[in-house]
């Protein structure tokens, strides 16, 4: 009798001399990686949690996904970034099925926004119309792909990111009918979940899971993603900022507008229900813009104010843009989709307000408010006993719609903290949870019993407490944890500069002080610098006053991302960026070697959500500047600081402009938190360093 082949293990694959060693020439073996795979191992045999912070280089990515791969159980792999989504797919899924040999089945899911609707496509184009003359040329093309593609999936096109016309060629969970439809069996949507509910390893984001988490534990029966054993969050960091979002409630002037634009839609080409429509949805449309614009005008202060209120942000700083710990805005609280509505890109995210609702803010807009209460009733009740399916559904979403408006600004829930916003064109008002780690615990662990939370940036001065109470990972749960700082030698490899020499960010010199840092730093280089900032002001300021600077000088918001790092990486450059460039952003080699941060990340104590949190903490009688605001701030910062070093050759300096990192008694926390490197107080000692730096 032939003896079956011993399984695979995770040291078979990662090992010294594993199948990843041979299929990759000039492979070089890192324990630390082999190391946290075994963890992941251990966590899946026994159906626990783990927590394990693996620094960039570790290759966390394949330290989860074999030893997932092996477990046989069925694994969600859920990521903040789509960088790292299409890593996965596009890389990591390929060389273990085909260079290493594994056997699995892999699906990658989005959002439903993110997919081509058959059904509305077909319908926008018998009268295609565009927001703007520049969408009209696009047209042809997508419907081109629309009869070729097998996916559906936007990403195969290079669109613009706020193509407009994609809300009428996609649909949302509100607008969708679901098996009504009759293209429902040929729906793009409907075969990538099928093959998701096929798949050992299904990649998703964060967005998408806790979309999913929050619809089928407040909606029975109803649900995105398939049943699974295992989740693996990666980027974890970011879990609990996206899990306020998606199990809090949400109302924007936009799901009334795209209410009143669908139901329109509906009954185009029945002329016998057309003037009945119109008068409902006309209705609709002015309660709405009055009730937005009311509470807008008290959002801001008053229709007379001149400049929009923002509140105390923290240090001092108002245009403060670094994200506070959860209640960042979605434009859509159905779908886990690229964001409608959200901050506009550069100088223009300056005009955005978020502030507390309260009876000064709504009491104003009561009469608005009732008649945007009765135009939604007067829609469900005209269409409660439709025969149409399309029309049936209008009618439910202006019921459902009807109840959460009247919840938000009911303002009855003490666990929730209520605020509303102005973006742009859009109103939103938000309900979301004070503590989302209760949440956790009720909706995410009490059903599953295995999860793994990785990232580079979990462990705050090198301990974890304050992620697990952030997502809820109470002490008396059974939760390893584990840390590798990845391979580089950042004593070695980076230096930490903060000028003894600057102001406080707070004093009105700072900006034309740090603005000549930047240049004097920028020249030890020769560019081929990030200057991250915490705020537009500044990032806007810097840029100005660094005009004269002889590299190529970008500006986040002038075109997209993408292009951006191109055109960064094919010559030397100076990037003048916020918070989107802190994260997700890899840029190895000698094109970045400086990194340039403006002052610490602190979260603004007066965004609605971080006032509530600080509150509770010190309602309890705790310290919450120390608790909260210090931790995720370090956290954050070290997010920015791990731009610079992507690879074992990388040489260059971090350049923090706040004094406070060494002055004050909290910056220990965040030097405790940053890779040990040499610290320097001068420019010139960064000069010597960078002139003396092996490999310079």
């Amino acid at each position: 009798m032939i003896a079956s082949p011993a399984p695979l293990t995770v040291d078979d694959v990662l090992g010294a001399g594993g199948r990843l060693a041979a299929a990759l020439p000039g492979y070089e073996h890192r324990e630390d990686q082999l190391a946290l795979a075994r963890a992941v191992e251990h966590a899946i045999a026994r159906r626990g949690y783990l927590v394990a912070e693996a620094g960039t280089g570790t290759g966390k990515t394949l330290a989860y996904l074999v030893p997932a791969i092996l477990s046989g159980r069925r694994v969600i792999v859920s990521t903040a970034t789509k960088t790292l989504q299409e890593q996965i797919w596009g890389k990591d899924i390929p060389l273990l099925r085909e260079r290493c040999g594994l056997e699995l089945s892999a699906a990658y899911l989005k959002g439903r926004s993110n997919y081509y609707c058959l059904a509305r496509g077909e319908e926008f184009a018998r009268a295609p119309t565009f927001a703007s003359r520049d969408e009209a040329p696009l047209w042809p093309r997508i419907e081109a792909w629309a009869r070729e593609t097998a996916t559906g999936d936007r990403a195969e096109l290079d669109l613009p990111d706020q193509l407009h016309a994609w809300r009428d060629l996609s649909a949302t969970s509100e607008n969708c009918l679901g098996r009504e439809c009759a293209r429902y069996e040929e729906c793009f949507v409907t075969r990538a979940r099928a093959r998701a509910a096929e798949a050992d390893v299904l990649l998703v984001n964060h967005h998408l899971f806790f979309a999913d988490l929050a619809m089928r534990t407040s909606r029975a029966g109803v649900e995105i993603l398939p049943e699974h054993d295992v989740v693996v969050f990666d980027e974890a960091h970011a879990i609990e900022d996206v899990a306020t979002e998606y199990f809090g409630l949400q109302v924007s002037s936009f799901r009334v507008d795209e209410l009143s634009r669908d139901a329109l839609r509906v009954v185009a080409d029945r002329p016998d229900l057309g003037t009945m429509m119109k008068e409902a949805t006309g209705e609709l449309r002015k309660a709405g813009e009055r009730f937005f614009q009311a509470v807008a005008d008290g959002l801001r202060g008053g229709p007379s104010t001149a400049r929009p209120r923002r509140g105390r942000y923290a240090q001092g700083d108002p245009s403060s843009l670094f994200p506070p710990q959860g209640g960042s805005p979605r434009g859509d609280p159905s779908t886990a989709s690229p964001r409608r509505g959200g901050y506009a890109q550069g100088a223009r995210r300056e005009e955005a307000v978020k502030a507390p609702l309260t009876e000064d803010v709504l009491d104003p807009a009561g009469r608005e408010l009732g008649r945007l209460d009765a135009a939604l009733g007067t829609l469900r009740d005209l269409l409660s006993d439709a025969e149409s399916p399309q029309l049936q559904l209008i009618g439910r979403r202006a019921g459902e719609l009807r109840v959460e408006l009247a919840a938000v600004t009911a303002m009855k829930e003490p666990s929730r903290v209520y605020f509303g916003e102005v973006r742009g064109r859009g109103v939103f008002l938000h309900a979301a949870p004070i503590d989302v780690a209760d949440e956790l615990q009720e909706r995410l662990y009490r059903r599953t019993d295995t999860a793994v939370f990785t990232s580079a940036t979990l462990a705050a001065q090198g301990r974890f407490e304050f992620f697990r109470r952030q997502v809820g990972l109470a002490p008396e749960f059974d939760v390893e944890e584990v840390r590798f700082p990845g391979p580089f030698d950042f004593e070695r490899q980076a230096a930490l500069v903060s000028p003894a020499s600057l102001p406080e960010p707070n004093d009105p010199a700072f900006v034309a002080e740090a603005a000549e840092a930047i240049r004097e730093l920028t020249d030890i280089t020769g560019g081929r610098a990030f200057v991250l900032c915490t705020s537009t002001r500044n990032m806007l300021a810097f840029h100005r006053a660094c005009r004269a600077l002889p590299y190529q000088l970008l500006l986040q918001g002038e075109r997209p991302k993408s292009r951006l790092l191109e055109e960064f990486k094919a010559e030397p450059s100076v990037l003048f960026a916020t918070a989107s460039f802190w994260e997700g952003v890899d840029v190895p080699g000698e094109a970045l070697s400086l990194v340039v941060i403006d002052r610490l990340p602190f979260a603004p104590p007066g965004d609605p959500v971080v006032a509530a949190r600080l509150r509770t903490l010190e309602e309890a009688g705790r310290d919450g500047f120390a608790e909260l605001q210090v931790p995720a701030a370090a956290l954050a910062l070290r997010q920015g600081f791990g731009r610079l070093v992507r690879t074992r050759e990388d040489r260059g300096l971090v350049a923090v402009l706040d004094r406070r990192l060494v002055t004050r008694s909290y910056g220990r926390a965040f030097l405790a938190t940053l890779p040990k490197t040499p610290l320097l107080r001068t420019i010139e000692d960064a000069r010597r360093w960078w002139e003396g730096a092996p490999g310079r």
